[in-house]
């Protein structure tokens, strides 16, 4: 069977959530699946590295799919021509988008409905570009994959897709997150934050995220305890609000706010496991896949209560209100300073991270792709 992959979001040195779950899943499925080839459709040169497996053949399909004008034209015309040339029997599309002008059979992975639920975070271009196409996608698609149960619901009563053809395919973590020792935590914690201990939000910048309220409950939690604890903020300034930089310019204590950019993954492990918690306070997510690297950091994690997260975290996080300054400021407090709570949430975390693996991933979404032979 010839498979045709949208494998645009492969992109070097910048997977983010999305092109991760590309990356792991296809890394195992195409090498798992020797008897069948796959045609990995890129919108611009690839690197060779995301040619996983000789059963992988790799063309480039015009033009560069990067705002909604241009994602028409590739999935329009570019993506229906390629499938015709290559003899596709099935498109999978791990990032959402399919063509509405191919009959070929397609699995569609769709990671959150955030734009429906929170139109006012995405620019208005892009999301009229959404709300028009992606339930047309939904509609069209003959399998689903999704990556939580919140957003199988979700789609079920947004768009009206039958459950029975929604499959949930929980992310996973990569292999580097492990745990650190505790002198690595000291040279880390040198370089990083002064020798101090430290909180730390990791995420692209972005109004979803709540960055605003955790720097404003962090800013609380320093007034109220006098702490030498620091926050490190890790992720692109991609969405950088007036409101969010209102919130830190009247902090009393962004001097202890650590601005770190984006880092790859080997450096990002070890900052993780040398925190004292994730805060990942989101108002919306599909999954959250921090959470489950923490996890396997054996580092506590703070989140919300909303949306996905009490379903990925379970009881081994402290679930949080996003739009309450107190509460999370009152979470970070207990993690500094109750005694045996660290200890008992990476306990809970280490057991609850056993569901989360990119093999059980890939096993999950190939199940998804066999339902539509």
């Amino acid at each position: 069977m010839n498979i045709a992959v949208n494998t645009r979001l492969l992109l070097p040195g910048k997977l983010d959530g999305i092109g991760w779950f590309t990356y792991e899943t296809l890394k195992r499925i195409t090498t798992q699946h020797p008897e069948h080839q796959f045609i990995f459709l890129f919108d611009r040169r690839f690197s060779d590295e995301f040619i996983f497996s000789k059963n992988i053949k790799p063309v480039v399909v015009h033009p560069q799919a990067r705002h909604p004008v241009l994602w028409y034209l590739f999935f329009e015309f570019g993506v229906p021509a390629a499938l015709k040339k290559h003899k596709a029997d099935l498109f999978l599309s791990p990032d959402g988008w399919l063509s509405l002008k191919s009959n070929v059979p397609s699995v569609d992975v769709i990671h959150d409905l955030n734009f429906e639920n929170h139109p006012e975070f995405i620019p208005y271009n892009v999301r009229k570009y959404y709300h028009y196409f992606f339930p047309r996608f939904a509609r069209k698609a003959n399998r689903i994959a999704t990556v939580s149960e919140y957003t199988k619901n979700d789609i079920f009563e947004k768009y009206g897709v039958k459950l029975e053809l929604i499959d949930v395919v929980y992310n996973g973590a990569n292999e580097k997150y492990v745990p650190v020792d505790d002198k690595e935590k000291e040279i880390i914690r040198e370089k990083y934050s002064d020798g101090k201990p430290y909180f730390i939000f990791i995420s692209t910048i972005h109004p979803r995220k709540n960055l605003a309220n955790q720097l404003k409950a962090f800013d609380l939690f320093k007034k109220q305890t006098s702490s030498e604890i620091k926050y490190l903020i890790i992720g692109e300034k991609k969405w950088w609000t007036e409101d969010i930089r209102n919130a830190f310019e009247n902090l009393q204590h962004k001097q202890d706010i650590i601005f770190l950019g984006r880092l790859d993954t080997g450096d990002l492990h070890k900052i993780i496991g040398s925190s004292l918690a994730l805060t990942y306070a989101s108002y919306f997510e599909g999954f959250g896949i921090p959470i489950v690297e923490a996890f396997y950091c054996d580092i506590p994690v703070i989140t919300s209560n909303v949306t996905s997260m009490p379903e990925v975290a379970s009881n081994a996080a402290l679930l949080v209100d996003p739009f309450s300054i107190e509460s999370i400021s009152d979470a970070m407090r207990r993690i500094a300073f109750e005694k045996g709570l660290k200890e008992s949430l990476i306990e809970k975390g280490r057991e609850r991270r056993q569901m989360f693996t990119w093999q059980k991933s890939a096993d999950r979404l190939w199940e998804s792709i066999e339902k539509t032979f």
